[in-house]
């Protein structure tokens, strides 16, 4: 277990693609979705707490979640919280987890990576993130993981691998696709060059750093207008960030910042991934029963029922007769039932629509 070895998980998205059941106030990661016993957040927290050091371990967030990491995280101290004071995408929070790292330990490796995570292999994945880690800490280069695909998943996102480098089972990228057609999605599948974005990354500190200084160009000129160039040093880089947050452009840490770079690799795992983040791929990725339905962690009776998937509260029953292929899912005050399908774009439809014709109250 390296003491180089680092983790940020991002744990302040809304998870607005799997509502009714992640709410703006108790989003999916903060969910024991599955009646696994535990959180998606704690989840993968027990993952890499296995792979480094408990103390290595920094959780991004946001100031209306924080009371939320650290009630189901009370093992990781407030320094390893990151807090944005309004929310920024993923690349900003990430930038300040990597300037705290940095302040600890300047050869850090870390690893980012979403909280809600399912892997069917633990030992598979423990082992492709060690050999991740072990190549960025030895080379100038971020590492993605990327998984094979099993299906032609319109809401994931797909990397294109380029050419093979010297170390076996790693590709230069060639490109980034985010949430393809399903038909272009077949093509990528058939033609085996493209694999799943699992939303992992990992990177040394000082190849973050630097590539900071070429995307942010407009901070960067803030930080040399602002700091002269002898009290450049990390602690006074906290003290700006914090300050001047807000001037960060929303961008995502995947798709807004690494596939403006040339330093990308990807890395072929196979630990078995999904990202359980729609309603459609918890319904591809979780066993059926012998008529194709997904029951969630609920009470059903079903007849004459298929192809459908049902998350319901622990005190509700329900009896479905004739249904196919739907989304059956109630939370506290609202009860979903649609079409299955490629929902993600649905379910924001439907969470805007009903925002603006009911109020906060539902969302």
């Amino acid at each position: 277990m390296s003491l180089k070895n680092y983790c940020i998980i991002l744990a302040g998205g809304k998870g607005r693609r799997l509502w009714p059941c992640s709410r703006d106030n108790h989003p999916k990661q903060f969910i024991d979705f599955f009646g696994f016993g535990r959180t998606q957040l704690q989840a993968t927290y027990d993952r890499f707490v296995k792979i480094m050091p408990k103390e290595n371990i920094f959780i991004t967030t946001n100031t209306e979640y924080a009371s939320l990491v650290k009630e189901q995280l009370p093992q990781v101290c407030d320094e390893n919280i990151v807090v944005e004071p309004v929310n920024r995408n993923t690349a900003p929070s990430v930038a300040w987890g990597m300037l705290k790292i940095a302040s600890k330990d300047k050869d850090a490796r870390v690893i980012v990576s979403p909280s809600d995570l399912f892997v069917l292999n633990e030992q598979a994945f423990a082992d492709n993130v060690n050999e991740a880690l072990e190549l960025v800490g030895q080379h100038n280069v971020y590492i993605t993981m990327g998984v094979k695909p099993t299906r032609p998943e319109p809401g994931y996102g797909y990397i294109q691998l380029g050419d093979p480098t010297m170390t076996k089972g790693v590709y230069h990228v060639r490109s980034f696709t985010e949430k393809p057609e399903r038909d272009f999605a077949q093509v990528f599948v058939d033609s085996g060059e493209f694999y799943w974005n699992t939303g992992i990354f990992l990177s040394n500190i000082s190849t973050f750093i630097e590539s900071c200084e070429k995307l942010f160009v407009e901070l960067t000129s803030l930080i040399k207008e602002k700091i002269s160039p002898e009290e450049v040093t990390i602690p006074n880089l906290l003290s700006f960030l914090e300050k001047y947050y807000s001037s960060f452009p929303n961008l995502s840490i995947d798709y807004g910042v690494l596939e403006r770079l040339d330093n990308v690799c990807v890395m072929k795992c196979y630990f078995g991934w999904a990202d359980l983040g729609t309603w459609h791929s918890i319904y591809e990725c979780l066993r059926r029963d012998d008529t194709d339905n997904v029951v969630i962690d609920s009470t059903v009776i079903m007849e004459n029922s298929k192809n459908n998937v049902v998350k319901l509260p622990k005190d509700k029953l329900a009896v479905i007769n004739g249904l196919e292929g739907f989304i059956v899912a109630e939370h506290d005050n609202v009860l979903l039932i649609c079409k299955k399908g490629d929902t993600s774009g649905l379910m924001r439809k439907y969470v805007n629509e009903v925002q603006m014709k009911f109020g906060d109250k539902y969302i």
